[in-house]
């Protein structure tokens, strides 16, 4: 297949391509001129087509122009300076996408990669299933379930996949990172007692559930949430990241939510001030808040025949001597 990316220049579009491309199918990589594509550029078989998915014009050059016969469509911004600017981006891109992929000759398979957030987090800490009632609780979370709802309205239209991951780490991963660092710096960060529970991912496992929802004959609409299928204590995973390291932190300490508010304001006052947008805000803060951030993959597991090969503890190892080798640590 010739299969267009979205977000390849960025973290998990960027190992999508790479095991497209190892699996033997063509890429093009929808980049922006800004993006770095030094990583892009060492894969043979990427065609880079410069522009946004905010810009319907060069999706649509991208998309039919190119004769691409799948998608992944995996570029979104994660951290913005208002609701609009999410919705602008993550919707209105998504719908560009959409718009294309119905005027391209042949669309075989078109994969959105959503995320647990537009779900929300579990109330009871047992895992959220695929067919939970959506209640996000941030921003970008409520724009993530609109462009998944554009999706699968287009079901009979276009052989359409959503998949929705929880935190995906891994190498080339910047926001992640910031823990890794913070470790390394030996501050521990903790909010509260450290006592809630995630799900997690790790990049190279989800980008390759991106490709069996591509080559799966699974039915139009589905939605499956993939992790690697356990659940971790945020305290324990810190700790992993301590062992990977071979450091432990001298200062551990939770953070009070009320400190964290202070910091929220602080921060959008400097995204006020430079124009930039910035993580951590008072709408973060809903999501940093939430005790469980967990979901069930059984479904993926079973209908797409995919497995997660790594595990958090593997996976801090693995990532810990990528930014080693890399620099960044």
């Amino acid at each position: 297949m010739k299969v267009l990316v979205t977000g390849a220049s960025g973290f998990l579009g960027s190992h999508v391509a790479e095991q497209l491309v190892q699996k033997g199918h063509g890429v093009v990589a929808l980049v922006r001129r800004s993006s770095s594509t030094k990583f892009l550029s060492s894969l043979r078989g990427v065609e880079l087509a410069y522009g946004a998915i905010e810009d319907a014009e060069s999706v649509r050059r991208a998309v039919v122009d190119a004769g691409v016969d799948a998608i992944v469509h995996s570029a979104g911004l994660v951290k913005a300076r208002d609701e609009a600017e999410f919705f602008r981006v993550n919707v209105g891109g998504t719908r560009n996408m959409l718009d294309a992929a119905k005027a391209a000759p042949s669309m075989k398979r078109f994969v959105f990669v959503s995320s647990l957030a537009a779900i929300g987090p579990s109330l009871d800490g047992r895992p959220v299933a695929p067919d939970a009632r959506p209640a996000p609780v941030t921003r970008y979370g409520r724009s993530k379930l609109e462009a998944e709802r554009l999706v699968l309205a287009e079901k009979d239209a276009l052989p359409v996949v959503v998949l929705r991951p929880p935190m995906i780490y891994g190498p080339r991963d910047q926001e992640s990172f910031a823990f890794f660092q913070s470790v390394a710096r030996r501050f521990l960060p903790m909010l509260g007692d450290g006592k809630n529970t995630l799900s997690v991912i790790y990049a190279s496992d989800a980008a390759a559930a991106c490709i069996r929802a591509l080559e799966s004959d699974v039915p139009s609409g589905r939605a499956y949430f993939i992790d690697d299928g356990r659940v971790y204590v945020w305290r324990d995973m810190l700790a992993d990241v301590e062992s990977a390291i071979g450091a432990r932190a001298f200062v551990r300490v939770g953070v009070p939510f009320s400190l964290m508010r202070g910091a929220a304001l602080a921060s959008e006052g400097m995204s006020r001030l430079t124009g930039k947008p910035v993580m951590l805000t008072r709408d973060k803060l809903n999501e940093l808040s939430a005790s469980h951030w967990v979901c069930d993959a059984g479904e993926a597991r079973r209908e797409l025949g995919w497995e997660p090969q790594v595990s958090w503890a593997e996976g801090t190892r693995r990532a810990v001597a990528w930014y080693r080798e890399h620099g960044w640590l």
